[in-house]
């Protein structure tokens, strides 16, 4: 039986010496570690020394930076710095309650309040407290001969009952050593005492620093004395009353130097800064009369601070400028006050309701006061300016349901977003464009250049003349002023510039329109130079704004004197401030002191806003509707002046416009020599002089005329 062969390792197969069969050389041992077969392990530099210097390392910032070693640091600096923080009080409490420091602290704090009364009084408080100081410390001059005479006589006093005691005592039993029983007593009463003290006293002088320090950390904890880092996270106090503390304290803590050492030096911590607080709607209201050295802006510029400091979010509280010099008004909203939606509008929830466009007050929301928020749009032309989708359409749409209640009123409309949003006024408007395109645009510019036309007609008309108002309103009227399109005289649509069909049509309503009720109202998004320039912003009485990113857009939407006075519809919360807008008009009633104000509107849906049109159509005997301008018969101007020029070479251009006039009064009755001009530019055929007068010469626009139908011919073309 053979052995099984046995696997040794570095020395191949040994079989046992029973095993005849031949045994393989075993391969060679080597002594030297061969780099390629072994394994790698990376060294410092410093070699395993290092290594465990670094994992040393390692290891005691990993326990340095853990957060229960964070925790146990912050623990104990908080509670040693209680410890200091009281004694630092206690401290100053025995210099205040012995010196006069506190006195002429609040004597230093009335004279910066300016109130000369309060200073007075606290000057009649100082002049006793030094009078009765300086009368203990003429007092402490006699105490010495006083107390020993007062201990001699307290001696003889207790000697004397002492022994009267000790007659007594003998007397009655009849023993005379009892005469010195009480005296005896007394002693034994004071050994006692001493023995007492010699037991306690040890105790007390261990014991008594660690008291006087628990009652320091005692002080400290409850003043909370102690580097705000290392205080304990406090549940916040959302919601919290606003009082006259909390105000001074929010302001104190602005990080205004020159506010925050004025609140310090005050007697009354601050209180004199404050007018009454007051309630104001979903909120509260109070003035703040900032100290010398204290702009109102410092304040404005710090408004998300001073919520956060009133336990507020930024949008709950807004900073305006009155009237009164150093002043700044605050009005401090409910927590969660804002986010609650108001009640409907109403022209929905009266029926009955109807509108007067020159006396009335047209519904449009609440304040934040909590108050109606009514605007009177006579007269006035009408900005409304926003991000997308913040509720500019149904704002303004809702203004122009209200008017839609006055049967005088009459509507020519221009949805350059064309989704519907004003489909209910077919019927009530006399023209209506829906549609974002270029076409669309030209639309809008030939309807606005339409009540130019009739503006100008009731300013040529007898004096006395009544009218009956005219309102143009073009929604989205950014797409106008940004259409690249030009018309057959080169003159563009759209931009900012004198050429702009729109734009100088706009101008011209806004510079004359209000005088004869010719008003234009515009809505248009994310305001800029380019569009919404800034003549035409400017030429708007009525002035709103809904969310906004910027304050350089806040200023082109409500002007630099709403902004400059604490409006910021910048700081309004996109998305969940819908239809809230700040206004700057003289149409509607702001605070006195104040630029704008800002009003949450009612929000009126697609489908209630068709219920409201309805009931104004109502009111009226039918309106036919158009929903293009409508030019007449389409007119070519260069073939109406050959046909008027006749066989005639040369006519003069008077008589050319006369004769034009004859031919379509529509058209050419209010020609001048500059549509000449214009019309003819570029022909060849222009007006030139002839013995010294203005012609238009036939062969030269029958040159003309030619060379174009050839142009325009499709057999040339093939």
């Amino acid at each position: 039986m053979t052995e099984p062969a046995v696997q040794v390792p570095g020395m191949g197969t040994v079989h046992h010496l029973d095993d005849h069969r031949p045994t393989p050389p075993a391969e060679p041992v080597s002594l030297v570690k061969d780099p390629a077969t072994e394994p790698t392990t990376p060294q410092t530099p410093s070699g395993p020394q290092g290594s465990r210097i670094v994992r040393t390392g390692r290891a005691v910032r990993r326990v340095a930076t853990h957060d229960r070693t964070r925790t146990t640091a912050r623990f104990a600096v908080r509670h040693g710095m209680y410890v200091v923080g009281g004694g630092r009080i206690v401290a100053r409490r025995a210099w205040e309650g012995r010196t006069a420091s506190r006195y002429e602290r609040m004597l230093r704090a009335a004279e910066a309040a300016g109130n000369l009364d309060l200073a007075t009084e606290w000057e009649e408080r100082l002049s006793r407290f030094r009078a009765a100081r300086h009368q203990r410390r003429m007092d402490l001059l006699s105490a010495p001969v006083k107390a020993a005479k007062g201990a001699a006589a307290a001696a003889g006093l207790t000697a004397g009952g002492l022994l009267v005691l000790g007659i007594f005592l003998a007397i009655a039993n009849k023993n005379f050593a009892d005469l010195a029983t009480p005296t005896l007593a007394l002693i034994e009463l004071v050994r006692w005492i001493v023995v007492v003290i010699t037991v306690v006293w040890g105790p007390l002088v261990t014991l008594g620093p660690w008291a006087a320090l628990l009652a320091l950390w005692g002080v400290g904890r409850h003043q909370q004395a102690a580097p705000q880092w290392v205080l304990p996270a406090q549940s916040a106090d959302a919601g919290a009353p606003i009082t006259p503390s909390v105000v001074v304290t929010a302001l104190r803590d602005l990080g205004i130097a020159p506010l925050r050492q004025a609140v310090k030096e005050m007697g009354d911590a601050g209180a004199a800064m404050l007018g009454p607080i007051r309630i104001a709607g979903c909120g509260v209201e109070v003035d703040v009369t900032l100290p010398s050295g204290v702009a109102t802006n410092e304040v404005q510029g710090r408004r998300r601070k001073l919520a956060e400091n009133l336990a507020r979010h930024e949008h709950e509280v807004f900073i305006t400028i009155p009237q009164a010099a150093r002043t700044v008004r605050l009005w401090i909203a409910d927590s969660g006050a804002l986010d609650e939606p108001i009640g409907p509008s109403p022209l929905l929830t009266d029926t009955t309701l109807t509108a007067d466009y020159a006396k009335g007050r047209a519904p449009w929301g609440q304040d934040l006061r909590g108050d109606a928020a009514l605007i009177s749009l006579y007269q006035r032309h009408f900005l409304i300016t926003g991000l997308s989708n913040q509720g500019k359409t149904a704002a303004l749409r809702a203004l122009a349901l209200w008017l839609a209640l006055d049967a005088r009123v009459e509507f020519r409309i221009a949805d350059l977003k064309g989704v519907g949003d004003w489909g209910m006024f077919d019927g009530l408007a006399t023209v209506l464009i829906q549609g974002p395109t270029d076409d669309h645009v030209i639309e809008a510019t030939e309807m606005l250049e339409g009540l130019v036309k009739e503006m100008e007609r009731r300013i040529q008309a007898p004096p006395g003349t009544v009218f009956t108002p005219l309102i143009g309103i073009v929604d989205e009227a950014q797409v106008a002023f940004m259409c690249p399109v030009v018309d057959s005289e080169k003159r563009p649509y759209g931009g900012s510039k004198a050429t702009s069909r729109y734009f100088m049509a706009a101008r011209k309503i806004h510079n004359q329109g209000r005088a004869v009720d010719v008003l234009l109202y515009q809505g248009t998004q994310d305001p800029t130079d380019q569009n919404l320039p800034k003549l035409v912003r400017e030429g708007a009485h009525t002035r709103a704004s809904l969310a906004l990113g910027t304050e350089s857009q806040a200023r082109m939407a409500l002007g630099d004197k709403a902004v400059d006075g604490g409006a910021a519809p910048n700081l309004l919360r996109p998305g969940l401030d819908k239809g809230t807008v700040v206004v700057a008009s003289d149409g509607i009633k702001i605070p006195a002191g104040q630029a704008a104000i800002t009003v949450r509107t009612h929000y009126i849906s697609t489908d209630d806003a068709a219920e409201v049109a309805t009931r104004a159509k109502a009111l009226r005997d039918g309106v036919t509707t158009l929903s293009a301008i409508d030019h007449g018969p389409d007119r070519d101007p260069l073939a109406d002046i050959m046909t008027v020029l006749g066989d005639t070479s040369r006519v003069l251009t008077q008589d050319v416009l006369k004769r034009l006039a004859a031919l379509s009064e529509d058209a050419y009755g209010e020609w001048s020599f500059l549509d000449l001009k214009r019309v003819l530019g570029g022909t060849g055929a222009e007006p030139y002089k002839s013995d010294g007068r203005m012609v238009i010469g036939r062969e030269r626009l029958a040159r003309h005329l030619a060379n174009r139908d050839t142009e325009g011919s499709a057999s040339v073309a093939e």
